[in-house]
């Protein structure tokens, strides 16, 4: 089993197959470096307090949640009142219905979490369910209580596990038209589509995380790292210099056809161009008559 806490314990069923699970973050919290604010002249961290208008600094007992019914007019609400609101899926994750995971915009999946049997007495019932949603090449849905909140959730094979992966509600998702209303309905041209459906064709392969790189969480561990020997010394970071944006407006077929030329084993067939149309020609002056 996995040596962190899980951060829920519960039972995965199916119809009448009940399965004893934990669900553990599929997602490290430490891979980012992280900040805290510094008193620069004292060197002390800055702390924040809770403060009321007209009284000041409050003790974390006297705080309720407070939902607001009316504007200023508030109803509090107890932790122990939170707690004891009835759910079913606060202690059982019901796989309600399957659908195919293209089925389901990549909008609206949120964050990942990995879900194993809790002992041995789960793991064939686990087994069948996993392998289950394997050959039938689904995703199961269901909905969970966690930290005060009900998900909706969606579950798939892992590896030897499962993954589970909230998501969003239909009512959390903005619309798309508002943002995308001013971009004419046109279609691309022909010719541009054909260059980079071929440069696409020739970029594609196998994903593989290991090629990227977070750049900037790098650059910054190799800034702390310096501020660190320099014990304390001022340095001077460079910034490296920006690329001016060019002036004129790069031609897009060009672009592509380039791109595509220098991307190694590139087997397109090229294009036929079209023939360039022909320039007026200049009348010529008239001459001058000899003196």
């Amino acid at each position: 089993m996995a040596a962190t806490r899980p951060i829920w314990k519960g039972h995965l069923r199916l119809s009448l197959v009940s399965i004893n699970v934990e669900m553990f973050p599929a997602h490290k919290s430490n891979a980012t470096a992280s900040f805290n604010q510094i008193h620069a002249p004292s060197g002390k961290r800055v702390h924040y307090q809770k403060v009321v208008d007209g009284i000041g600094p409050v003790a974390a007992d006297d705080i309720k949640k407070g939902y607001e019914y009316e504007k200023g007019e508030y109803v509090l609400l107890d932790d122990d009142e939170l707690d004891a609101v009835k759910l079913e899926t606060k202690k059982t994750l019901d796989l309600i219905q399957f659908v195919d995971e293209a089925e389901i915009p990549p909008l609206y999946f949120d964050a990942a979490y990995f879900l194993s049997p809790a002992d041995e007495l789960a793991e064939d019932a686990f087994r069948v369910v996993r392998d289950a949603l394997r050959k039938s090449k689904k995703v199961g849905l269901g909905q969970l209580a966690l930290r005060g909140k009900e998900y909706l959730v969606a579950i798939k094979p892992c590896g030897k596990g499962m993954l589970l992966e909230t998501l969003h509600y239909e009512d959390e998702i903005k619309k798309s038209d508002s943002f995308f209303s001013e971009i004419p309905a046109k279609s691309a041209d022909p010719d541009l589509l054909d260059v980079a459906t071929a440069l696409i064709d020739k970029k594609t392969t196998k994903f593989d995380p290991k090629l990227f790189k977070d750049h900037y969480q790098a650059a910054l561990r190799e800034l702390i790292a310096r501020k660190l020997k320099a014990k304390g010394r001022k340095i001077e970071v460079t910034d490296e210099p920006r690329h001016k944006e060019p002036s004129n407006v790069i031609d897009l077929m060009a672009a592509l056809k380039r791109s595509l030329a220098s991307t190694r084993g590139s087997t397109a067939k090229p294009t036929a161009k079209k023939p360039a149309a022909k320039k007026p020609s200049a009348k010529a002056a008239p001459r001058k008559k000899a003196s």
